[in-house]
């Protein structure tokens, strides 16, 4: 997964391989997202889900929507996306990922796993926690955070389906 500003760092990133794009930009403004979400879903060959906006999601016939460990219920957003869209939350636990499992989230994003200018506030929590989370949930665990080429192996080897990067792509 790619997680992306905007409709061209989402198209670039299809390009490099990325098979699912969230696009994720806490700064917009709502009227910016809906132009890039629907530029990006009528553009890009690969899924696209929205960051934290379930309402911009369905308006742009996204593929879905990706929730902040803190953000709505994943029950609520599946109720407004019903079964056909995905619905994937941010972890930071083992108890995180299977709440979101048990409330039916499609996957999971969890981490960071490394060190990631993208996550200054939050500590490393190594491939042992990520092992951990991949064990404990049915549901694909996508590994974040500091992931690079040689470190992608390794978190498959801990037991993620794959893994979510904002950098890896050319993101910010």
């Amino acid at each position: 997964m790619a997680v992306v500003r905007n409709a061209n760092q989402g198209l670039h990133a299809a390009d490099l391989g990325a098979t699912l794009l969230q696009l994720r930009d806490p700064d917009a403004t709502v009227r910016a997202l809906e132009r890039e979400t629907t530029r990006l879903v009528a553009e890009a060959q690969v899924p696209v889900v929205v960051s934290a906006r379930v309402d911009l999601a369905l308006a742009a016939g996204a593929a879905g929507a990706h929730l902040p460990e803190a953000d709505i219920a994943v029950a609520a957003a599946r109720r407004l996306l019903g079964d056909a869209r995905l619905v994937g939350r941010s972890v930071h636990s083992v108890s995180a990922a299977l709440e979101a499992e048990a409330q039916g989230a499609d996957y999971v994003v969890f981490g960071p796993v490394f060190g990631s200018a993208s996550h200054l506030d939050r500590a490393p929590a190594g491939l042992e926690s990520l092992s951990q989370v991949a064990r404990a949930v049915r549901i694909p665990v996508l590994a974040i955070g500091g992931v690079d080429a040689t470190r992608a192996a390794a978190c498959a080897d801990a037991g993620a389906a794959g893994f979510a990067a904002i950098g890896y792509f050319g993101g910010r």
